[in-house]
């Protein structure tokens, strides 16, 4: 499975919805992020995440952004 970490999974989900993408369960949030499962074309998983930065910040951990 691919993991991509994106911003504002609400809407990316809207428009790969709206362009008949197959999206395989609703989002779920946790205390570190966001995550809902896709299917590629190619019939691949691909985990879409949208992490909470302050949640790794507090751990000492960095950030990409």
């Amino acid at each position: 499975m691919i993991n991509y970490r994106v911003q504002n999974i609400e809407g990316l989900v809207k428009k790969l919805k709206e362009n008949g993408a197959t999206i395989l369960d609703s989002i779920e949030e946790f205390e570190y992020g966001k995550f809902v499962h896709i299917m590629d074309p190619d019939g691949n998983k691909i985990e879409l995440w949208e992490p909470i930065d302050s949640f790794f910040t507090q751990m000492g951990g960095k950030t990409t952004k």
